[in-house]
């Protein structure tokens, strides 16, 4: 029997992994007994600061990384694809729809088992990946400092306020996407110049709710909104409220500023505000946001909070498989191992059940190429530079260069500018890299 602690993106798919090659697998969740500062069920798979797993820009890091995981029959995404709501160029999904479909995958599934419990440390003699996120309950975090003989690292993560589409005003907002991509899916809603200093005038001046440990840093590509605002007048405009793309179809013009927002559930009732997570007061969220054109009577379904994360120092800690270096049957999937992001957790659980199958088939560890997206985020983990370690997203910086001489970049640039070459690059990353884990699965006898 193999144990997977915490039913999170990364121990569903690990447990999915596992039951599929065969292995009986017991899934350990303290929820609803115990619960988190951000979750609110008892469901697997539960996605409590967005509903996105990125761009599905095939040519794009996290395009790659789920052609990858698609070649290797990932429960996460396909119960994602049957959950989708409309999201311009990238996958969304209900939450609850989705987390459901897992849910009831694992449950039903014969070879895996549920128990309701809270784990304080893993039992010696049994393979265990420990897929516990960045909520995990303090008892088994406090054992895994002590095991591993590394302090805990920590930051803050941030979550965005939904609104009821019926309060949103669409006499002011309109539906598009930026440059037109995907389809008309976000709702927008725009900002000249005076109505966006009074916005940031407001933003700056709100009350804020105290962090508990002042030395603890945020997770730079989940900012909350007013932290950027801190650090300039423009940053928002640059970042998540840029008007570029998206002509409004009253005045033929972009605007000064545009906040948008994404569906949030199938039904189309609920949207989230994108890139707005907050640590406002609940009270100051919606005099800031009701500012906002078209949402001066916005309902809020959820409110934006904020909640410290936990990670482990990857490179002290784990090898290139997830394993961690000093406590042999132990891996760590998801990010909890130092991997950011929903796509991201997922792909590690995936890889973590491919080293636990292995593991007992008494095979040889075998690392997944760094020139795959996936084998770039596990290397990364084990072969960063401690000092300046930190949660990464999946990123085409993380592979190794391509080839000199491949591309025609003089060419490419002279043909198309800039985003021909940056194209032409995607494509190459992504030719090489799914050809690279076709050959990694016929050496591994792993070709589902």
């Amino acid at each position: 029997m193999i144990h997977i602690i915490g039913a999170g993106l990364a121990g569903s798919e690990a447990a999915w992994q596992l039951a599929s090659r065969g292995h009986e697998v017991r899934i350990s969740e303290m929820r609803p007994t115990w619960t988190t500062p951000a979750h609110t069920t008892a469901r697997a798979a539960e996605m409590v600061c967005s509903n996105s797993f990125k761009s599905d820009d095939p040519d794009s890091a996290t395009g790659i990384l789920k052609a990858e995981m698609r070649r290797m029959d990932s429960l996460i995404l396909r119960c994602a694809e049957a959950a989708r709501v409309p999201a311009g160029n990238s996958l969304a999904v209900d939450r609850d729809a989705f987390s459901e479909a897992v849910t009831s995958t694992l449950k039903g599934h014969p070879r895996i088992h549920w128990d309701v419990t809270r784990i304080e440390s893993p039992e010696p003699g049994i393979p265990t990946i420990l897929a516990t996120g960045p909520l995990t309950a303090e008892p088994l975090a406090e054992w895994l400092a002590d095991i591993t003989g590394s302090d805990r690292l920590h930051f803050y993560d941030a979550i965005a306020p939904i609104v009821e589409r019926d309060s949103v005003d669409m006499d002011i907002a309109w539906m598009a996407a930026r440059y037109d991509k995907g389809g008309a899916d976000f709702i927008n809603c725009p900002m000249d110049q005076p109505q966006y200093e009074r916005f940031l005038d407001a933003l700056l001046t709100a009350e804020r709710v105290p962090l508990h440990e002042v030395d603890t840093p945020y997770f730079e590509a989940c900012l909350p909104i007013e932290v950027m605002a801190d650090r300039g007048r423009e940053t928002l405009r640059h970042g998540p409220m840029k008007p570029m793309g998206l002509d409004n179809p009253r005045t033929g013009r972009w605007a000064h500023a545009v906040v948008q927002l994404r569906q949030d559930t199938l039904a189309g009732d609920l949207f989230n505000l994108v890139g707005f997570q907050t640590r406002l007061k609940w009270g100051a969220q919606k005099e800031v946001f009701r500012l906002i054109p078209g949402l001066e009577k916005a309902e809020f379904a959820r409110l934006g909070s904020i909640h410290r994360n936990t990670y482990i120092q990857a490179p002290k800690v784990l090898d290139a498989t997830l394993a961690v270096k000093s406590v042999p049957g132990l891996w760590i999937a998801g990010q909890l191992s130092g991997v950011e992001g929903y796509l991201e957790s997922a792909a590690g659980g995936l890889a973590a059940g491919f080293a636990v199958d292995r593991a007992m088939r008494s095979l040889a560890p075998l690392p997944f190429p760094a020139d795959t997206v996936l084998g770039s985020l596990l290397h990364y983990l084990a072969h960063a530079a401690s000092a300046d370690f930190g949660p990464t997203n999946a990123m085409l910086g993380l592979l190794p260069p391509l080839p000199e001489g491949l591309l025609d970049l003089r060419g490419l640039k002279r043909a198309g500018g800039t985003r021909a070459v940056k194209s032409a690059k995607g494509r190459a990353h992504r030719e090489r890299a799914l050809q690279s884990l076709e050959e990694h699965l016929r050496l591994a006898g792993d070709l589902p």
